[in-house]
This record gives C-alpha cells, structure tokens and sequence, in this order.
C-alpha cells in the first residue's frame, strides 16, 4: 500500500513538473496584415513563406511561433508597444525604430497594376499626374513614391488609400470597376490573389519600382528579447539559405526570390 501511494505521490509530482513546463513553454507572436505568400490565413496548410520559415527556425530554439492576421496600421502599432513580438514582411522604412535581423528574408518588388486596355506606363512618379493610384494605408513603397503619396493623399483623384483587413482586394475591385487606373502592390502577391480567384492575366503589369526593397521579420523595439530573437533568426536564415530549405520553401509557394 505505502509503496503504491509513493508511486501515486511520484506520478502526481511529475504530472505538475510537465504542467510547469508546459506553463513556461516560450512562445513568440508575429503579426502582419494578410499579404499572401509571405503570410496567408492563420490556419491554412499553407499559411505563409515567412509563417512558417519562423515557425521552423525558432522550434529548432524551443521557442513556438503564434501567428496573428490583423490590419497592417494595428500590427506595427502592437509591436512597436511590445504586445506583439514581431511585424511580418516590414521594410525598414515602415518602422525605423524595431528590430531587424543583419539580411533581409527577401526582396520585395513593387509593381504597378492596370486594366489591360490601359497602355499607360510607370516611368517615375511625374507619370502618375494622370493616374487615380490605388495604395494601402501605412505601407511604405519607398521615399520617392511615399513622397508623392503624402503630398496628394488627401486628393482622390490622384491618391486612394485602402484600410482594413482585405485592403488589396478592395483596391483590385475599384480597378476592376474604374474607379482607380492602377494600383501598386508587391508582385508576388498580386500573383497569388489572381490565381486564388481564378483570374490569373486579368491585370497587366505597368512598370515597377526601382530598386526592390528589402523586407524582414522586424521585431518589437518594446521588448528586450527582440535582439535575441533577431540573431536566431538570422542564424536560422543562413542555415536555411546554405542548406537550400529557404529556397525549397520559395518553391512550395511557386515563387522565386527576385
């Protein structure tokens, strides 16, 4: 009996050390607007290039990856205060102030989009004086083109700003409806919208911003832990591109780096 109760008593202590454990299990919660492939929807088989290029770095560390789909104006406003770990996909000139790992994960290549019976081209942004642009609230798409974007932003016949969780696609239907005459937007994403909606060839591609902008995983300047996570990640992201597992995960995606 007195050996069945030590048995019971080990069994239960083990039980709250594993609950313990679990309790203090370190988690790491990213956050970005849905900008599929570098993020899709949370839960999906796919939920993104840099979900689960994050997800598999930082499980090698131990450390589980939460991610969250929130607007893109609320995600960097919930790192910057350190209620969130990190921003997915964000440029340097989108928040200054966080974080960032030594390399980018990727390029990013910003594109002008029209109707295919528009012949207009982008040549720089003095081309845009006739042209209605369909653009997303607090993205950054670079000095030049912030520039232009600020000075006429209050202007709808020049500047339409799109917010919200499903700001792009709001953008694509006023293109498709005439109420803008291009919008800009990352390459790869434009690419995986139109084929999600079975409409691949229905935009034409107008020209694109030079040079591509780098984009990272940029983590909270709130929170001490940021610059640790920032070079795990960085360790994690030359293993994946010396190994070739990033290049495998851009392949699954059907995307190339630019």
């Amino acid at each position: 009996m007195l050996l069945c109760r030590l048995l019971i008593a080990r069994g239960l202590l083990l039980l709250l050390f594993a609950g313990a454990q679990l309790a203090q299990a370190e988690t790491l919660v990213i956050a970005g607007d849905v900008w599929c492939p570098i993020n899709c929807q949370p839960g999906a088989e796919r939920p993104g290039i840099f979900v689960e290029l994050a997800q598999q770095i930082f499980a090698e560390s131990g450390v589980e990856v939460h991610y969250q789909a929130l607007n893109w104006a609320r995600a960097l406003q919930l790192v910057r205060r350190g209620e969130v770990n990190a921003a997915i996909g964000a440029g340097v000139e989108d928040a200054a102030d966080f974080i960032f790992s030594a390399t980018p994960v990727t390029l990013s290549r910003n594109c002008f989009y029209t109707r295919q019976d528009s012949t207009w081209l982008f040549t720089g942004p003095e081309s845009l004086a006739q042209q209605r642009l369909g653009v997303i609230n607090d993205y950054s798409y670079g000095d030049q083109l912030n520039a232009y974007i600020e000075r006429y932003r209050h202007r709808s016949d020049r500047i339409q700003v799109a917010a919200g969780d499903r700001a792009l696609e709001l953008s694509i239907r006023k293109l498709r409806l005439g109420r803008v005459d291009t919008v800009l937007e990352n390459a790869w994403v434009i690419q995986a919208l139109l084929a999600r909606q079975a409409r691949v060839g229905e935009l034409r591609e107008a020209g694109c911003r030079v040079p591509d902008v780098p984009i990272y995983l940029a983590f909270s300047p709130a929170l001490e832990s940021s610059k640790r996570y920032a070079a795990l990640f960085e360790q994690g992201l030359q293993r994946y591109r010396a190994n070739g597992r990033l290049q495998t995960l851009l392949t699954a995606y059907g995307v190339q780096k630019p």
